[in-house]
């Protein structure tokens, strides 16, 4: 179960249209992972407060980790982190720092945002670089809650997209989300609206292809992640939200399960 808060991150950028902050400190989310019929892990978010450059910033961290049988033929325990701006969106600073079946990275990126750049330290190979980026880019977290306040997400007809640049191992990528209408479904709270979403994803390194990903988000003012599917190269995934806390707005069933 290779890269599971990767893949809840990126097909989760989810999606509001208001001025309004769709979140606020002490929003959390956990869900549950499935790799095909076996429980394999668990993912979560966590919305804190810290301060940046004597200001109040967002502290979002997420952890992914693999459960049961799974951790023992494929252990997987990640750390990623965010602070960003509270009015802009801005990130200031990324950590990543996982370990998956082996393969770990320790890292953290400081971003200038007047100079455009990213300076990345690896604490694993004991350099550090900076690397030109473009304006008004995000990290893999910080696209996330950037997207839930995109202003644009409610006036996509079916077929649409919209695109962010994100800088991740590295380099800076072109994320892009699809809208491919709305839908109720079943959750474990019972009958919630949705919209769909299709994340464009680069092909041949996890997933079988560009559209290989869906993602189910509450059609409320929150904008949950409720489900994601995923095709990998080997087998295929699903994630579920399996509890939350701290919405800033009413989690909307429209039917008890």
């Amino acid at each position: 179960m290779k890269k599971i808060l990767i893949v809840m991150l990126l097909v989760t950028a989810g999606l509001r249209a208001q001025t309004e902050s769709a979140f606020d400190v002490g929003e959390w989310f956990k869900f549950r992972i499935h790799y095909g019929l076996v429980n394999a892990g668990y993912a979560t978010l966590e919305v804190k407060e810290a301060t940046k450059n004597n200001k109040k910033v967002f502290h979002v961290v997420g952890n992914g980790y693999t459960t049961g049988m799974t951790k023992f033929f494929f252990k997987v325990n990640d750390d990623y982190q965010s602070y960003f701006d509270k009015k802009t969106g801005q990130p200031y600073q990324f950590i990543r720092k996982i370990d998956e079946g082996g393969y770990k990275k320790d890292q953290e990126g400081f971003f200038n945002q007047t100079a455009n750049t990213v300076l990345v330290k690896d604490y694993k190979r004991k350099s550090e670089k900076t690397i030109s980026v473009p304006e008004n880019v995000q990290d893999i977290v910080s696209a996330f809650y950037y997207l839930r306040n995109h202003p644009n997400i409610d006036k996509l007809k079916v077929g649409e997209s919209i695109a962010i640049d994100m800088f991740f191992d590295d380099e800076t990528t072109k994320f892009k989300l699809k809208f491919m209408g709305r839908e109720v479904i079943s959750t474990k709270f019972g009958k919630v609206k949705s919209m769909i979403f299709r994340p464009y994803v680069q092909a041949g390194r996890v997933f079988k292809e560009e559209e290989s990903l869906t993602v189910w988000i509450s059609d409320d003012d929150n904008k949950v992640p409720l489900r994601i599917k995923a095709s990998l190269a080997v087998g295929s995934l699903k994630a579920d939200i399996d509890n939350f806390k701290g919405l800033k707005n009413s989690f909307k069933v429209i039917a008890e399960k």
